[in-house]
């Protein structure tokens, strides 16, 4: 039988690009650029290693978010992944990471499933939450956070790296995981795979497909919100010091002055 495993990963915004709140409190993902949480990689990655070792296996990577949200798609599936499934609809506009565990764990069950993978967070969110709840709202054992993952025999292995010893941890299957990014680094997709990923099914899914009544989820349905938000003030001109004899000292007393020294 066909070890079935589903990938989560995100749409974030690009952490280097100039970042900013809609009028809604929710990140503006109109005024950035998006691509694959790179967190999010390492998942793929060990997805794609599992599948590697077993005699047979599918990869399928699943995704909720907006219309662009289709490029993480596209690019775990130029990585190796078999197929996409991507969750969208404007009702899941503002949705929090309690609501998001909803229509993943809904997704995952409809696409059917042995093995969950997960990055350890998003990069925009950074919570590290969501692979926990998907897992209590699966039913299922939950193995989070590993530098090292491997299945056999029905079992799904790890090793959790912590401060000052590591875990070997291991779970039935079906399970969830979750990989850091100490797990090994993520293949770059090549160009037979970029093209081949072209002709890879991507299913689309909204909230009705999913069973998922719209005040489940969205901004109005959140736990979590925005408040207030205050715009990081513009940087400020420093101060320059001419070394004309008293260089090192005016430096020293401006170092003093912040206490820095």
């Amino acid at each position: 039988m066909s070890l079935r495993i589903v990938v989560t990963v995100k749409y974030v915004p690009d952490a280097t690009g100039d970042r900013h709140f809609a009028d809604d409190l929710t990140v503006d993902r109109d005024d950035v650029d998006g691509l694959l949480s790179e967190l999010d990689e390492y998942a793929v990655e060990q997805a794609l290693q599992i599948a590697e070792n077993a005699d047979d296996a599918e990869v399928t990577v699943l995704t909720v978010g907006p219309e662009d949200a289709k490029d993480a798609l596209r690019k775990a599936l130029s990585m190796g992944a078999d197929k996409a499934i991507h969750v969208e609809d404007d009702d899941l506009h503002g949705t929090d990471a309690i609501g998001t565990s909803l229509v993943l764990a809904k997704a995952i069950e409809k696409a059917g499933y042995d093995l969950v993978v997960s990055g350890m967070a998003s990069t925009d969110g950074t919570m590290g939450v969501v692979p926990a709840l998907v897992a209590e709202r699966l039913g299922v054992p939950q193995v989070t956070l590993l530098s090292e993952v491997s299945v056999e025999d029905g079992v799904v292995k790890g090793r959790r790296d912590g401060d000052a010893a590591s875990e070997q941890l291991e779970a039935s299957l079906p399970a969830v995981v979750s990989v850091t990014d100490q797990s090994g680094e993520a293949r770059y997709p090549s160009f037979k795979g970029i093209m081949a990923a072209k002709k890879k099914p991507v299913e689309s899914w909204d909230l009705s497909d999913l069973d998922i009544e719209a005040e489940e989820v969205g901004l109005d349905g959140a736990f979590t919100k925005v408040q207030t938000a205050t715009e990081r003030p513009a940087r400020t001109a420093g101060t320059i010091v001419k070394d004309e004899g008293e260089g090192g000292k005016q430096l020293a007393e401006f170092l003093a002055g912040q206490k820095f020294i």
